[in-house]
């Protein structure tokens, strides 16, 4: 599963799934705010 963490501002985080990489990558685009996409099990 593929995570996109946002951080909105200093204290809220809002997280995004993904099943696949390709789709995740795409949506990290459209974020103007501090973000990182991650993987896990």
């Amino acid at each position: 599963m593929w995570v996109i963490t946002v951080f909105e501002d200093q204290f809220n985080v809002r997280m995004f799934e993904y099943a696949e990489k390709n789709e995740a990558t795409q949506a990290l685009k459209n974020f103007s705010k501090s973000a990182i996409l991650s993987y896990t099990k």
